[in-house]
Parts: C-alpha cells; structure tokens; sequence
C-alpha cells in the first residue's frame, strides 16, 4: 500500500538553483540581508547581493582561468565557512558541479573521491592544505588547480584565495550557465562508506530545489520568518552541520539563502562555542545530530548560558529515542523534533512540526509533500498494509521529486538500489503510525539477530541514554560462541564523576552487570545485553553524528579472539 504525505503537493518548479535562488520574483527579504555570518568573527558575513556578484565572479574566474565548463566538477574538502557558499555557487554559474568531502579523509580517500568524480580542482583551506595537496597530486589535478576559502591566505603566495581567481568583467558580460535542471547535476555527494568504497551519490538541481520547497514549507508551519523578532532581523539558526554534509548542505547552506534565515556559522561543533553563540546572536533554532542533544541534555557546562532564545531543536543524521528529548525539555524547556533522510534524498523525507512534537516524541515527523512511501516486510518482501507498529515493521522505500536518479559510475547497483516501480530502497526499517509519523527503529544492515529475533541497536541505545550514570552509548552485535548466535553488546561512556567512582576492576564489573540488569527489567528477553557492557573514552561518530559501529564490530571481534586465546 502507498502512503501519501498527508501535507498538499507542491509546485515544483523546472529551475536550476541559480535562477531559484537567484533570479526568484517573490523574494520576500530584501538583497542587503546579511545571510551568511562567522560567529567569531562577524564582520566577515555575506548579504545575499554579494553571495551572487562574488559567485558569478568566480564562476567567471574558473571558466576563463582554468576552462571550467559544463558539467565540469570541483571539489571541495573544508570545514564551514562563510566563503563555502559563495564558492559552490559559483560552480553552479559556470553550469558545473560541486563534489563534498570531510576535511577528516585521509590523501587516499580524499583523492579517491576526488578521481571518481572527475573533479577538475579542489578547494579547501590553509591548515588542510598538505592533506589536499597530496591528494590532487595522487589524483592527477595539476597543482594549480587547488584554491583557498576562509579567512587564512597562503603565507608562501603560491596558492590563491578563491577571491583573487574572481573575473567580475567576465560576470558582468556573461550569463550563468543554463542546465537541464532534471538531468544535470548540482552536487555530488559521497555515501559515508561504512560498507566498501564509498558511492558518488548524483543530486540533480530538480532533486535540491524540491528539497528547498518541501523544507519551506514545514518551516513555515514551524513559525520560522525571515523578519521579526528582538533586532528585527528574524530567525537565526545556528550552523554546526558540516556543510560537506548533504544535512548541513541542505538545510543550512542553502536554505538560509532560500529561506532568508541568517546562518551564524561555528566551523565544526564546539559545545561551549555553540552555546556562547546561541547566548551572543540571540539563535532560535538548530538543525542538530543525536550527540548535539546529548550534550544539551547532559553536560554541566550548558547551565552556563542562556538559552533561552532557542524556539526548538531539529534532530536528524541518526534516531534519537524519546528518553533525551524528554531530557532537554525538562531541562531547557526547548521542544526537540525529529526529520529523517538520506543523501539520496536530499535529504529530508519527514520532518516534525511544533504543534505535534510533544505528542510524536520519538518520531521522525511526516513525509513531507511530493513524496509517496510503502514498507515493505523484511523476511517475505511483501507490501505492508495500512497504518503499521512496532509489531509490524518494514524496510521504508520511498518515491518524490527530492530522490536522486542513482550513484555515479555506478549501473550496476540500479537493481538494488530502486524497485520495479521506482521507488527506491532506504535500508532502514520502521513504521507508520495511524497519524502518519514515521519511526525509524534501525538500518537494515545493522540489526542484530539473536536466535531469529531481530534486536535494534537504535532502541536499546535510546534507553541507556536514559540512565543516570550514562553519558553516551551504541550497541553493536558480538557473536556468542556457546549460543552460536549474534548479541547485542553495548560499548557505554560513563558521566566523568561515576568514572572516577569506579577505581578497580571489581567495581567496573559490578557497574556493568549493574547496567545489565538495569536494561533487563525495560526490554524483551531477546533485546537483553548478552555480550555485556564494555566502558569506553568515546563512541566512535562521524562528522554527521552517525555511530561508526563497524569500528566497535572491529574492536569486539578482536577483543572476542584475545579471551578465546591462541587456536592451536
């Protein structure tokens, strides 16, 4: 059975972002809004004229300096900053394509990336420089075809700032270039590569600027406004999210700029930079990952700070259990809503709005207009019926104007990527209750079997959040021997003052059956912590706040050999 979303269908335009963003006739904030602002340093901001004059010029700069055209690709491995935006649409002027990588990749997977997407050049910034260097070198770029954003220039002269390759005569006499906005690619984002190499995930103009719309039209719903409020400049949000990321890309870099909400912009997550920013600016809402919350809900440091301008939280990248949510709302008062996407998406499918979120806690929200989903049963393949449970649940697939068209260089994986119907397939199970929320329980690939019960991680991991002693967990499947079947095993990171408590090892055995025994009286029989509690520094995250549990997989499967012993 489809489920339609329950919100009307939108209108979406045939326009690529440039004359979306850009040339737009209904724009209701004007040109000389500050968009784009550093939040150290606020004299370094953007207006929406000058994203555009100093985008176009360097779109004209790349087109004469390097015979940028087309469907040509540019590279871009940086941490955020006010320059990111002008620079990818700046790409998007000169009809070409922009490609995302985390600043973290080593030269290999930097240059792997940069190699499957035939990218021409590559921009970063000067403390990354060495890294990306060797990585156009491994890829084949020539070495001046890597350019500077952010505030640091080159000491030694030798590679430009994305500013000084600008031609604004060449904008002036020249036009942005026209795509097929349905065909032609605006980004080329990566798959986190848990599994394998990672996958080029191919994003049309038509797939982001539904996007765009479909957020618009829940953050309306939402009260976010691009005017109001104390100094009259409107909403605020506070950009934490890689904008490397398709999450950050998305809801922050480009719906800012759509929106006319101003992004006040940290490099990377800093909770005491987050919160002094939130304090200094006046920030009414946060597009977060699970562990932004975390801290919000658990760290001393918070309770320094007001707050108190912080209308509610957007929560996405990974589940995030009712448990914490309740948390920083009993702390904070500050309502946390869930959204649920892929890259491939976009990446929103649903989103919660504010009038439902104390009733859906847990949830992922609706889907959002445009977009028809159907659950499919795991074990038989069949279509579910109807409103499902948590007794019913399924592998989400899902169609919308916002899904992308496949991965690139990448033929082969169509069949198991989309349905016979096109609708393509999540990997991630849940369900739909009779009201239409999403409740995402687990990725496909990642839920334990115990004895042919399916265990999910998400779910046990969403309530040991909720004990007091806890201040991070994930839980990962370890296989036991004398059962012959997987277990969940939960790696856990104490609070700092129950870790300095336990000063033995009998007391940190005792903690964990403690724990055991504590998740045992909450869950089914086959959910329980058979593989045990091992205490960990930190849980291993990527830039987005998705658990990494195949590096845990890795660590318990060598930690399970050493107490086997030596085979003889």
């Amino acid at each position: 059975m489809v489920i339609k979303s329950l919100h009307a269908d939108l209108d979406i335009p045939n326009l690529d972002l440039w004359e979306f963003i850009f040339e737009r006739k209904d724009r209701p904030f004007p040109d000389d809004k500050e968009l784009y602002i550093d939040a150290e340093n606020p004299t370094r901001a953007y207006t929406l004229a000058q994203v555009r004059d100093l985008a176009s010029a360097f779109g004209a700069g790349l087109r004469a300096r390097w015979g940028f055209s087309k469907g040509d690709v540019l590279g871009f491995c940086s941490p955020n900053t006010v320059d990111y935006a002008p620079a990818f649409f700046g790409v998007h002027w000169a009809g070409g394509t922009a490609t995302t990588a985390n600043p973290a990749y080593t030269a290999g997977e930097l240059a792997f990336q940069l190699r499957d997407a035939g990218a021409k050049g590559v921009v970063t910034q000067l403390p990354f420089l060495p890294l990306v260097r060797e990585a156009a070198r491994e890829a084949g770029l020539p070495a001046d075809h890597v350019v500077l954003i952010g505030e640091q220039r080159d000491p030694e002269r030798r590679v430009p700032h994305f500013t000084e390759l600008v031609d604004r005569e060449g904008a002036r006499r020249g036009r942005p270039v026209r795509v097929d906005a349905k065909k032609d690619l605006a980004f080329l984002v990566y798959s986190s590569g848990t599994t394998g190499l990672p996958k080029g995930v191919m994003l049309t103009h038509y797939n982001m600027v539904s996007n765009l719309l479909q957020l618009a039209h829940i953050e309306k719903l939402n009260g976010l406004y691009h005017s109001g409020g104390q100094d009259g400049k409107g909403d605020k949000q506070l950009a934490i999210l890689p904008f490397f990321h398709v999450y950050g890309l998305t809801c922050i870099a480009l719906a800012s700029v759509y929106l006319g909400v101003q992004a006040i912009i940290l490099p990377k997550f800093d909770l005491e930079r987050a919160c002094a920013a939130i304090q200094k600016y006046g920030i009414t809402f946060a597009a977060v990952p699970p562990p932004v919350v975390l801290s919000l809900a658990k760290s001393p440091l918070v309770s320094r700070y007001d707050l108190s301008s912080i209308k509610f939280l957007n929560s996405g990248a990974a589940p995030l259990g009712p448990e914490l949510i309740d948390q920083v709302w009993k702390r904070l008062t500050i309502p946390v809503m869930q959204g649920y996407g892929l890259s491939e998406t976009s990446p929103t499918l649903t989103k919660g709005v504010i009038c439902d979120w104390a009733r859906t806690s847990g949830s992922a929200g609706k889907l959002v207009p445009n977009v028809v989903a159907k659950l499919v049963d795991v074990a038989t393949g069949e279509e579910l019926q109807g409103a499902t449970g948590p007794d019913r649940e399924g592998e989400l697939w899902v169609k919308g104007p916002n899904v992308f068209p496949g991965y690139l260089n990448r033929p082969d994986l169509a069949a198991d990527t989309f349905s016979k119907d096109g609708f393509f397939k999540t990997g991630d199970i849940g369900y739909i209750d009779d009201k239409g929320n999403l409740y995402i329980t687990d990725r496909l690939k990642e839920l334990i079997k115990y004895k042919g019960f399916q265990v999910a991680p998400a779910e046990l991991e969403g309530l040991l959040l909720g004990h007091p002693d806890i201040a991070d967990a994930c839980v990962i499947s370890a296989h036991d021997r004398v059962r012959e079947t997987e277990v969940p095993r939960a790696y856990i990171v104490l609070k700092d003052e129950v870790k300095k408590a336990i000063s033995d090892k009998q007391k940190e055995e005792a903690k964990a059956r403690e724990i055991v025994d504590w998740l045992a009286t909450r869950v089914a029989n086959h959910k329980q912590l058979r593989g045990g509690v091992r205490f960990i520094d930190q849980v291993p995250k990527n830039a987005s706040g998705k658990l990494l549990r195949r590096v845990l997989r890795d660590q318990a499967k060598k930690e399970d050999a050493r107490a086997e012993g030596p085979k003889l």
